[in-house]
């Protein structure tokens, strides 16, 4: 029998990105890059590259149900600085994972244009990452076979793989852990493990689809910590959806509320605040209750 291993707090922080194609379910990457930050701390200094600029152009996306369309989003335009930490908040089924999906190249918009650094989006690219909930490691594989197999699209030789595997591993706290298996890693543990493969290539932008959602409350403090320290030291631009208000009041430059289907940009809320962020600060709760509001307004 294998033996599982509890969660281990994360050490340090630093990251790189994964191939944008999803294996099988598995292996999937999509990017990240942060541009300024409203009013708190820049991810790096000015002087560092600035790729992952995003710009997405009255999008659109239906699916087929019935034989009838049902439309998904509607109109979506957004600019999204390189180096941005971008949070994007709505109630289920409004449309937020499809449009990482659509970020990602891995489903094609119905109108409108997405673009990053002046590219249009055609397709899954190097460019971005992608992490979801559900870690989606290969579960024959060691955690470091998982982190390493994201750079055989690259046809980096297998000695190097290994060691960018072990640095990708070691910036997420998971030294040590190299030759476990995912059964034997708690939830928090596999959810690194999933960031450091979506990082080991390097993107420019990394998307993050609820990859939080499935951890414990304590977890998910330490890993919100870890994702601050990863984006200031790495300086990619972030998407993160999520259904926690205060995760992205607490990670994010601004916060996207959207509206239900079919989903449409309601606001965008900068967070204007300095990292590291206090939650019991009067201004956080002021901007915490601000985005609050609109999903009670919805349901009342």
């Amino acid at each position: 029998m294998m033996k599982r291993y509890d969660d281990v707090a994360p050490q340090g922080g630093g990251v790189a990105s994964a191939n944008a194609g999803v294996d099988a379910g598995a292996n999937a990457g999509v990017g990240v890059g942060i541009g300024a930050s409203a009013g708190g701390s820049r991810g790096a200094d000015a002087g560092m590259d600035t790729r992952g600029a995003i710009r997405l152009d009255g999008v659109g996306k239906s699916y087929a149900i019935e034989g009838r369309p049902l439309s998904v989003l509607e109109g979506i335009s957004l600019d999204i600085a390189a180096r941005e930490f971008i949070a994007v908040v709505g109630a289920s089924g409004c449309g937020k994972s499809t449009l990482l999906r659509l970020i990602a190249g891995l489903e094609r918009a119905d109108g409108g244009d997405i673009r990053i650094d002046g590219a249009r989006v055609t397709g899954p690219g190097l460019d971005r990452s992608i992490v979801f909930q559900d870690p989606r490691l290969l579960p024959w594989l060691t955690v470091e076979d998982n982190v390493a197999n994201a750079l055989v699209a690259r046809r980096v030789p297998a000695r190097e793989r290994r060691q960018a595997a072990r640095q990708y591993l070691s910036l997420v706290g998971l030294a040590g852990f190299e030759q476990a298996h995912p059964a034997q890693l708690s939830g928090g543990m596999a959810q690194r493990a999933a960031i450091a493969r979506a990082l080991a290539n390097d993107p420019d932008v990394l998307l993050m689809d609820e990859p939080l959602g499935a951890v414990d409350a304590l977890t998910r403090l330490k890993l919100q910590n870890q994702l601050v320290r990863l984006w200031s030291e790495r300086a990619k631009t972030i998407v993160l959806v999520t259904h926690d208000i205060e995760e992205a009041v607490f990670l994010a430059d601004r916060v996207v509320v959207m509206d239900a289907r079919p989903g449409r940009i309601r606001r965008i809320v900068p967070v204007p605040l300095p990292r590291p962020r206090d939650r019991n600060g009067a201004a956080f709760g002021e901007i915490r209750r601000s985005i609050l509001a609109d999903f009670i307004d919805e349901a009342g």
